[in-house]
């Protein structure tokens, strides 16, 4: 076999993706990946709202995780102002995304000129062309306008839907139909994994594409999107939007967590993903389990993004 045998497309936002894309692009695959735009918080509201362009902060982190660039340059994209007047708060790289759009007046090709900048590893494609602003329907019957206003509810998630009408973009849909595995990363199931799939056109590719779909469940709850939800909760959740049952693996982690830190978690009303076994292998999904946590410097549980690119690339090797 030689370089770019095999074609992956990865699916999500927040740093779930970024973290699984840091370890994939070690390996030869050909890497595309599908990053949401429905953030509305932070310094990508903020450019969103004075700019009129798709939130930057996601597709941000996921160049420097895929770029291949000096050092120095990936830390000039992170780089965040700390004060000055309208620069405040705002990374480098997100200013720079929101330049090249009113540059080439579209998100996407700016996107792609950055990344040849960065000398990134594959493709980077915003999952549409546009901002979108994403609402979430509770079980009561309320609704929450705004990303970011989602999870501030304690109240549980009935659905979430855009406000706005807007095609995917062709070349994330083509990627979802010619790729061999497409991987859904670990993320805000409500706010980072699902807004990609809501798309008519991304509804189609997955029915259409021979490609093997493969979740990489949180290993700890969301307060506020996923409390007390098991693995088998989160892959119902995901069908559901969609239509229709396509979700073939899940990559679930067994790994022993820290003491100290389940009891941070416990206190933020978070907690360990239950792997609800029996249930999981009556929704004919396989279940894949190693030992996949990582900590943040900040002792946050992570997805170790060696091991679980690892796990993916050896589910390639048997497509």
């Amino acid at each position: 076999m030689y370089e770019y045998d095999y074609k992956i497309a990865v699916i999500g936002g927040g740093t779930g993706l970024s973290s699984i894309l840091r370890g994939l692009k070690r390996f030869p695959i050909d890497i595309t990946a599908i990053v949401t735009v429905a953030d509305d918080g932070g310094s990508s509201g903020s450019l969103r709202e004075t700019f009129d362009v798709p939130p930057p902060g996601d597709i941000r982190n996921v160049l420097v995780a895929l770029s291949e660039a000096e050092p120095l340059v990936d830390e000039l994209f992170q780089y965040r102002f700390e004060d000055g007047d309208g620069l405040a708060g705002h990374p480098t790289g997100n200013l720079l995304l929101a330049a090249m759009t009113n540059i080439t007046g579209n998100f996407a090709a700016a996107v792609a000129n950055l990344s040849e900048v960065l000398n990134v590893r594959g493709r980077i494609l915003p999952v549409c062309n546009e901002a979108l602003c994403l609402c979430a329907e509770y079980e009561d019957g309320d609704v929450a306008t705004g990303e970011s206003n989602i999870p501030n509810n304690a109240k549980k998630i009935k659905r979430v839907y855009y406000q706005e009408n807007c095609p995917a973009l062709e070349e994330a849909v083509r990627a979802i139909k010619e790729a061999d595995l497409v991987v859904l990363a670990p993320g805000s199931l409500y706010t980072s994994i699902i807004p990609n799939l809501l798309f008519s056109e991304m509804r189609s590719a997955i029915e259409q594409t021979k490609a093997d779909f493969v979740y990489c469940c949180n290993i700890m709850s969301q307060p506020g999107e996923t409390t007390d939800f098991t693995v088998s909760d989160h892959i119902t959740s995901i069908e559901d939007h969609v239509g229709f049952k396509f979700i073939d693996s899940v990559l679930v982690n067994d790994g022993k967590i820290d003491a100290d830190v389940i009891q941070k978690y416990i206190a933020d009303n978070s907690g360990i993903v239950e792997i609800d076994r029996e249930q999981l292998e009556g929704m004919g999904v396989n279940i894949i389990q190693s030992r996949m946590v990582d900590y943040n410097k900040a002792r946050e549980v992570r997805h170790d993004s060696k091991k679980v690119a690892a796990m993916i690339f050896s589910l390639l090797l048997d497509v």
